[in-house]
């Protein structure tokens, strides 16, 4: 695997800044006039995706030497490396395997001299069983409430993530469950959402990779706050409140048991932890 620098005087970096310069000042309709199927040439399909990037300046010269450049960089050999589960993330010296969490294969991806999917399978199997127990009404609130309501407690990609997914997922929602999600470290976008909610029948989802984010700490202990004085008791916390995070002892001086922590590990980038427990 080659070493991170551009080298952008070179080769096809140097290639792609001469046909950028060249190409910038080609008006977009122009193009489609001169190259009437455009559309069809710069679009493509791809396991239920349509991507369409004719709307670009591109070109098929571009375009080959675009693939060139990734040849140069060696592009296969880095998904070979990532898939591999070798320490890709330079900065931070960690593997890069969210290919991992969806692998459903049954290989093995040894980080650590643990086994990266075999890990993710487990975390999974325990996800799926919580939420079956919860639509089931096996799984329930401390006064034996079905538990109909969820508050996702985070941010960035702990919020932005599953708030996508439930939204790109609305055909499938189930009649009677109602979802929100906090954020917003000013107390407003906490207390809007309380306003709306009853505690019998609320689980909250704290979901922090380290359980030390300022922004969702501060939201969970206030839930916390709000959960009490609402006529609930501390130990009713264990039924209403489930972490997602690494740090289980966080998690547990928290008031959440390592039964409704589900975890993730350092090989998670954020921006890729939909696919996680997130």
């Amino acid at each position: 695997m080659q070493e991170s620098s551009t080298h952008e005087g070179h080769g096809a970096w140097a290639t792609l800044r001469a046909m950028a310069e060249k190409q910038a000042s080609v008006p977009m309709a122009a193009l489609f006039s001169e190259e009437p199927d455009r559309a069809e040439r710069f679009s493509l399909e791809a396991a239920g995706l349509f991507i369409d990037y004719s709307k670009n300046r591109i070109s098929e010269a571009i375009l080959d030497a675009l693939l060139q450049l990734a040849q140069e960089r060696d592009l296969p050999g880095c998904i070979a490396a990532m898939f591999r589960g070798e320490r890709i993330n330079r900065s931070e010296n960690r593997p890069v395997l969210h290919t991992a969490l969806r692998d459903r294969s049954g290989r093995s991806v040894m980080v650590d001299g643990e086994d990266a999917c075999a890990l993710a399978r487990q975390e999974c199997d325990r996800m799926l069983a919580f939420v079956d127990a919860v639509h089931g009404g096996e799984r329930r609130g401390a006064t034996n409430e079905e538990l109909t309501i969820v508050v996702n407690i985070g941010i960035g990609g702990s919020d932005l993530g599953p708030l996508m997914a439930v939204e790109a997922l609305r055909p499938y929602w189930r009649d009677g469950r109602r979802s929100f999600f906090v954020s917003n470290v000013d107390g407003q976008h906490l207390a809007d959402v309380l306003a709306q909610i009853d505690p019998r029948k609320t689980l909250f989802i704290v979901a922090s990779k380290t359980f030390t984010t300022l922004e969702t700490m501060t939201n969970a202990q206030s839930a916390v706050e709000w959960f009490l004085a609402e006529g609930m008791d501390r130990t009713d916390i264990e039924k209403h409140f489930v972490a997602l995070s690494t740090n289980r002892q966080a998690v547990a001086d928290f008031g959440i048991s390592a039964e409704n922590c589900f975890g993730f590990w350092d090989w998670v980038g954020g921006r890729y932890s939909l696919w996680s427990a997130i």
